[in-house]
Parts: structure tokens; C-alpha cells; sequence
């Protein structure tokens, strides 16, 4: 797995990304995360990951093909909580499901930690949609981080994290 700096090149790999992604999900009764229609049909969205795709992007690759997603910002969502010192946010881990099951996830996941040591950041957080049967709560606490408070945000709940770093 290679990993690298990525960019608004990038944004048509991460729709085809979301879209395989959400077509999944629906498939398996999972639509409340992201719904059940194309990301790349829906400006809105198209928005949302144009700017995600421009603040902090990285790459992972295995062979020729993006593997997964990470965007990190030290401007967390309008919805978290706010804290009292300097984080560092990750408010996009997206890995394709052609390579679940790789540690991708993980592999970006220790590059935000990386990245939070070098830019001198003591915290790291993260949220995740809260619903469903509580997968992405339990897996981002088997990656280290502490489920500290859910929040509302737009129609759904989502669970805000955080781990030292």
C-alpha cells in the first residue's frame, strides 16, 4: 500500500468511490448512513466532497487503484463539540469496498496519528454516524479512539470521538 498527498485530480475516484460505497450499504439495509442514490448526481454532495478533496486529502493505493480515502483538517465540523486546544480532524475515512479487509482504514487512520505528532497535535478526532446496527462505532474504537459524546447533525446522529496522540 502506497500512500500519498492527494488533490481536486482526485475528486472523480472519490465519488465513484461514495457511490460504490452507498450502493453497498442500501444493499445491505444501511441507506441511513449515506442514503441510497449516487453521490455524483447530487450537487450538494458533489460540493461537500469538492471541498473535502482541497483541505488535506491523502490517498491510498494498492497497485494502480485508490484503496481509500483520508482528509484531515485542524477546522473541525460545525457540529462537534469544540475543544479547548489545537486537534486535528478527520472528517473523511472512506476505503473502497474492493479492498475492505486490508487494513486500509487503519493504515490511513496511523497516518492521521503521524501527522498529528509532527504538526505537534495532541488530539486526534473523528465522528461516524451513530446509527444502524453500531458497526462504525465499534470499529473506530477497536482503531484506539473513545467515544466522548453524539451529537445531532442534519437528519441523523453521529458519534464524536477522540484519542490522544
Amino acid at each position: 500500500m502506497r500512500l500519498r498527498q492527494g488533490g481536486p485530480a482526485d475528486l472523480p475516484a472519490v465519488l465513484e468511490t461514495f457511490d460504490s460505497t452507498v450502493a453497498w450499504l442500501a444493499a445491505h439495509g444501511r441507506s441511513g448512513q449515506w442514503g441510497d442514490q449516487p453521490w455524483s448526481r447530487d450537487p450538494a454532495r458533489i460540493a461537500l466532497v469538492e471541498e473535502l478533496v482541497t483541505e488535506g486529502l491523502w490517498v491510498a493505493e494498492i497497485g494502480d487503484e485508490a484503496a481509500g480515502f483520508l482528509t484531515i483538517t485542524e477546522q473541525a465540523p460545525d457540529y462537534a463539540p469544540p475543544v479547548a486546544e489545537r486537534e486535528l480532524y478527520v472528517r473523511l475515512l472512506l476505503v473502497s469496498r474492493a479492498h475492505a479487509g486490508k487494513n486500509v482504514g487503519g493504515t490511513l487512520l496511523a497516518l492521521a496519528r503521524r501527522q498529528a505528532h509532527v504538526r505537534g497535535i495532541g488530539l486526534l478526532r473523528v465522528d461516524c454516524w451513530a446509527g444502524g446496527d453500531g458497526a462504525l462505532v465499534r470499529y473506530y474504537e477497536r482503531q484506539g479512539f473513545t467515544p466522548v459524546e453524539r451529537v445531532p447533525s442534519g437528519d441523523k446522529e453521529v458519534q464524536v470521538f477522540r484519542q490522544r496522540v
